[in-house]
């Protein structure tokens, strides 16, 4: 076991080291601080979701880790080696993809054109496209994620957000990503075709890669996450694994947590029927322990100890 695992993760049972870890990020454009101490922890296997509201630093989290922008403060770390990325190729090289919100893909090209999209085989002294292999390859690969399309000349353009969704993430998993960032992918679908985009997530987490789910939507993150991280104008205020919180307890604080209680104190008077209870909120602030979750039970048995 690594010197290097943190105590909480031999508390809760997770001794494997992170594939990828920010340790305390900032990034400053002059005088403005987009990111503030910002730590985060991606393991293979699992899936990270980073939630927050407009303007919370997620786009500058991923600009980070993805090589588009570099921090000014902190340190990044890709298999326990610093690293910093001088363009998203380089990040790309070192088996980072980012899913952006509008995939990259080109509507009117075809289904195969778009997997291989900038890295296509060729062949012969004339290195003309060998169309054959590239179609086998990508009929593989989305097979193997659970997608059938019968036509891959098929326009892109003709296809679900969901199946869009696939093409991209396959692609990624084919060209040898390791850590795979999702922008919002859920953003512009209805309710059925972000269920077949969640199950491509889960997917791209059993193959073996750490993913990095950006959204803004609790009850999506809580569905596939193992671990949940909400930033709040540049910083952590939340950073907790899936047994140390409620759904609840994660909307309420995605939502505002503890000013959101204030401010329903504040109301009370106004409409007492639609006051939001302290109890909801994460107890990872100082807050009361929401009734029923696990950690209020381990303190209520602490609290029998004691008195007996």
């Amino acid at each position: 076991m690594s010197t290097a695992t943190s105590e909480r993760d031999l508390v809760a049972g997770r001794p494997d080291a992170p594939i990828l870890e920010l340790d305390n990020v900032g990034k400053s454009y002059g005088n403005v601080h987009a990111l503030r101490g910002v730590s985060v922890k991606v393991r293979q296997g699992e899936v990270t979701c980073v939630l927050g509201d407009n303007g919370a630093g997620k786009s500058t989290l991923i600009k980070i880790i993805s090589g588009l922008h570099d921090y000014t403060d902190g340190a990044m770390t890709l298999n326990g080696a610093p690293c910093r990325f001088g363009s998203p190729r380089a990040a790309q090289a070192s088996g980072i993809a980012t899913v952006y919100q509008d995939l990259a893909l080109a509507p009117l090209m075809s289904v195969w054109r778009n997997f291989f999209l900038g890295n296509e085989i060729c062949k012969g002294p004339f290195r003309v496209l060998d169309i054959d292999k590239m179609k086998r390859i990508c009929h593989e690969e989305l097979h193997r994620m659970g997608i059938v399309i019968t036509d891959l000349d098929r326009p892109v353009g003709g296809l679900s957000g969901g199946q869009r969704q696939c093409i991209a993430i396959a692609r990624a998993i084919y060209f040898g990503a390791k850590v795979i960032i999702l922008d919002e992918p859920t953003a512009a679908l209805g309710v059925k075709q972000s269920g077949v985009a969640l199950r491509y997530i889960i997917k791209a987490r059993d193959a073996g890669l750490g993913v990095i789910f950006i959204t803004h939507n609790p009850q999506h993150a809580y569905l596939v996450g193992d671990h949940f991280v909400i930033l709040k104008l540049g910083r952590v205020v939340l950073d907790a694994h899936r047994d140390e919180l409620t759904l609840t307890q994660l909307t309420t604080e995605m939502a505002g947590g503890q000013e959101l209680v204030e401010l329903s104190a504040e109301l009370r008077g106004v409409e007492p029927g639609k006051a939001i209870e302290s109890g909801e909120v994460v107890p990872d602030r100082g807050e009361t322990l929401a009734p029923g979750s696990k950690k209020e039970a381990a303190a209520r048995a602490e609290d029998d100890d004691e008195k007996a």
